[in-house]
């Protein structure tokens, strides 16, 4: 008997077991006790073999339960004071308590009576939430039917009633357009579709703009980015020297799969396994470059077998962290200490992918060509020119200018763009794959056959390759792949999902806010047919989402981060679409879908990097420097400064989510970079070509222009005060004038008042700045 049981009467425990047991509430596992355990004891008893203390497993009932001759049980269920768990937690001896002090702090008070209260209940064990099949919740009663615009209103709903709260009003009009506008497309509106959305009283006419966006080729750039961010898309190939890549063809099929809405179980499959499938067109090979997106070192001297071994490593971590929301990269040097991983299921899924051709390369070998529109267009002018030229040859069979001018044109036609993708090795040249003890690649262990963890799915049928893998995935008993697609997009529209760590749907992420409506909506999509535009706009047209901003102060009290959404979220806009919109208000966003990547102008010197001849950044001109963020350039080493400044990642690894960050670097971009002060000179133009005669006029347009609806009086005020005290300045500072006014956009028009519009610059420059722009309300 311990030492709490010796402390106690008999008749004393059982009572207070008794009164345990007989308490209102259950005690939860997954909500109460995992957490607590998880945090404070699974590290070192947990699944991870390797660092097991005392030989006790609490992550797993019936060794948690279990007494042996070394030691008593750790839980004994219905009976807390014979529990020896609990005197460890509460021995005062900090060499002897539990967990010990250089593994954290002691439990707080109600975690060990949440322990206790649990233990008298049985100590009942259930699986993590995210490890069982999604199963489709009914819809609870309304309180209020007339709110609900979708079943998944009535879930929210009733959560903010068990809370004591109320859903915001809806938002005004013009704020949801403009919302809606940047969800799908990532662009504000145009003043032309604000004032036509604005004028028209037809009770559909939220849902009809609702299908034109998703119709809109700027859908697929917009969702486009946070797919490019999980599939780590740069255009160079990263470590020390980062050669620059040529893989902006996956970037072109990635926005071509969204605009055409392939299914999501498509999308999967075509993405990891497209040249394992029967016959595979083209694009379906090409979209295996999703995996090729992984890096190489071509610097001399390094193994290539070592970050051959390294992307193969990334490709399993990013798989299953991308569709599954779990922390796989924790059991490449040891079984993962908290989720149902083990090291072995590690180097199975390792094995999966580690028979394709590619092997660190310098040529990124093996590759495809890349043939866009325009380059077949180009192609076949050679062709005709080739066959002509050829003809000509033909009749003069000595003319060497002729035989010159043929040998050119076959070299411009074999120039064409190619794509790296995945190719499987022959059966003849299948690799061995070993354990990585440690994760080392120089320190192979036993070997193991390609497989994947019986416990995060259902068990496939015969041999297991890439193909196998990607159908595991969408199967429908898989639990997570649905729930993490669905929280994905939700968080998008939201500000944070369901699940608010979205990279982490393991024992350690957070527990969903609404289980019942991630389960629902995760079971509806996969019954859609994975309808990937169907799920966006069943949110985007829910009353959930079309509510007001504003922050009522008995929620901030109750639900501080809004994780109830009794309204809707204000967030900082991203870093493609905070330049995005700047272009695109000023009048110079090139609208142009698809092709290479862009240079746009960016601080001289940044790509001096030592080790490396390709050191100059050759800003684009005309039409290519205003394109869309999604098509700039990017350098893993050297991101590309102003987006990285508001959190876009470098891309070196897979990234789930962007953090969001406030910081003074933030604003001095948007007031001084020479991109955006292109864009105020561009908006101040505008303003005086179409925006009247009158300062006051001018101020009302430019107004209406960036925040997608008339001002008020009290907003147009201080712009015009703003203008006549610019005004004043650049009058007596003529060379000022200019350089605020021209550089770097051009020459104004002939005759014009220079003073005049550098003081709209400034004012222009303003609006580009206002919180109300820069946000989504």
């Amino acid at each position: 008997m311990n030492r709490i049981a010796a402390r106690l009467g008999a008749a004393v425990a059982m009572a207070a077991t008794a009164a345990l047991a007989a308490a209102d509430d259950r005690v939860d596992y997954n909500v109460d006790v995992r957490p607590i355990l998880s945090r404070s004891c699974f590290a070192c008893h947990g699944a991870d073999e390797s660092t097991r203390a005392a030989d006790l497993r609490l992550d797993v009932r019936e060794e948690a339960v279990k007494e042996t001759d070394d030691r008593e049980a750790a839980f004994v269920p219905g009976d807390p004071d014979s529990s020896v768990i609990l005197e460890r937690i509460l021995d005062e001896d900090d060499t002897l308590r539990m967990p010990p002090r250089k593994a954290g702090p002691r439990l707080a008070d109600e975690e060990v009576e949440i322990l206790r209260k649990w233990i008298a209940q049985g100590a009942e064990y259930a699986e993590h939430w995210s490890f069982t099949p999604p199963a489709a919740a009914p819809t609870p009663a309304a309180s209020d039917p007339s709110w609900v615009r979708d079943p998944l209103d009535a879930f929210i709903l009733a959560r903010l009633d068990a809370e004591g709260l109320k859903p915001s009003p809806e938002a005004d009009r013009a704020t949801l357009f403009r919302r809606l506008s940047l969800d799908l497309r990532g662009l504000p509106p145009t003043l032309e579709e604000a004032r036509a959305f604005a004028a028209d009283p037809s009770p559909d006419a939220y849902e009809r703009a609702v299908d034109r966006f998703l119709a809109d080729p700027a859908f697929g750039e917009r969702w486009a980015r946070p797919w490019l961010d999980l599939a780590r898309y740069a255009d160079s190939a990263g470590y020390g020297s980062d050669p620059l890549r040529a893989i902006w063809g996956y970037r072109d099929w990635l926005v071509d799969a969204l605009n055409a809405n392939q299914p999501y179980d498509e999308f999967t499959v075509e993405q990891l396994a497209g040249d394992l499938l029967p016959n595979p067109t083209d694009r379906q090979r090409a979209a295996t470059a999703f995996h090729r997106n992984t890096m190489t070192n071509t610097e001399g001297g390094t193994d290539d077998e070592e970050f051959r071994v390294a992307a193969i490593k990334d490709r399993v971590d990013v798989t299953f962290q991308a569709w599954m929301g779990l922390t796989m990269g924790c059991a490449k040097c040891h079984s993962h200490k908290y989720d149902p991983i083990s090291h072995e299921d590690y180097y199975a899924a390792f094995a999966v992918f580690n028979q394709t051709a590619d092997a660190d390369l310098p040529d990124e070998s093996p590759v495809m060509p890349w043939i866009t529109p325009e380059v077949a267009e180009r192609q076949a002018r050679l062709e005709a020119n080739l066959a002509e030229l050829k003809s000509r040859l033909a009749a003069s069979p000595d003319d060497q200018a002729l035989k010159d001018e043929v040998a050119k044109v076959e070299k411009e036609k074999a120039d064409v763009p190619t794509l790296p993708i995945m190719v499987e090795l022959p059966v003849e040249k299948r690799r061995a794959t070993h354990i990585l003890m440690k994760g080392n690649f120089l320190d192979p262990g036993p070997e193991v056959g390609p497989a994947l963890p019986k416990s995060l799915g259902p068990e496939p049928e015969g041999p297991v390759d890439r193909l196998t893998l990607a159908k595991w995935l969408v199967d429908r008993r898989n639990p997570l792949t649905a729930r993490v697609a669905v929280n994905r997009t939700w968080a998008v529209l939201f500000g944070a999902g369901i699940v608010e760590t979205e990279e982490d749907f393991g024992t350690q992420g957070e527990p969903p806010s609404h289980p019942e409506l991630l389960d629902r909506l995760a079971v509806d999509f996969m019954d859609s047919g994975w309808d990937v535009k169907g799920l966006i706009r069943r949110l985007v047209t829910s009353a959930t989402y079309r509510q007001a901003s504003r922050v009522d102060p008995v929620a901030m009290e109750k639900d501080p981060k809004n994780r109830l959404l009794s309204r809707a979220p204000r967030v900082r806009l991203d870093a493609e679409q905070v330049r995005d919109q700047s272009l695109a208000l000023s009048g110079l966003l090139s609208r142009k879908v698809g092709g290479p990547s862009v240079f746009p102008k960016q601080p001289e010197g940044l790509w001096q990097a030592a080790f490396n001849g390709q050191r100059t950044w050759a800003a684009s001109q005309g039409a290519d420097a205003y394109r869309r963020g999604l098509y700039t350039f990017w350098r893993r080493t050297v991101p590309y400064p102003s987006m990285a400044s508001f959190d876009a990642p470098s891309r070196e690894v897979c990234a789930v989510n962007r953090v969001r960050t406030n910081t003074p670097l933030q604003a001095l971009v948007t007031l001084n970079d020479p991109v955006y002060v292109e864009a105020a000179q561009a908006l101040a133009r505008r303003m005086i070509a179409e925006g009247g005669s009158t300062p006051e006029d001018r101020a009302r347009f430019g107004l209406e222009i960036v925040l997608g609806r008339p001002p008020r009086d009290e907003q147009v005020a201080p712009l015009i005060a703003l203008h006549a005290a610019q005004l004043g300045r650049y009058r007596d500072d003529p060379a000022a004038a200019a350089a605020l006014a021209t550089d770097p956009l051009g020459p104004l028009p002939d005759g014009s008042d220079v003073a005049e519009y550098a003081a709209w610059t400034a004012v222009a420059n303003v609006l580009l700045n206002l919180d109300s722009v820069l946000t989504r309300g």
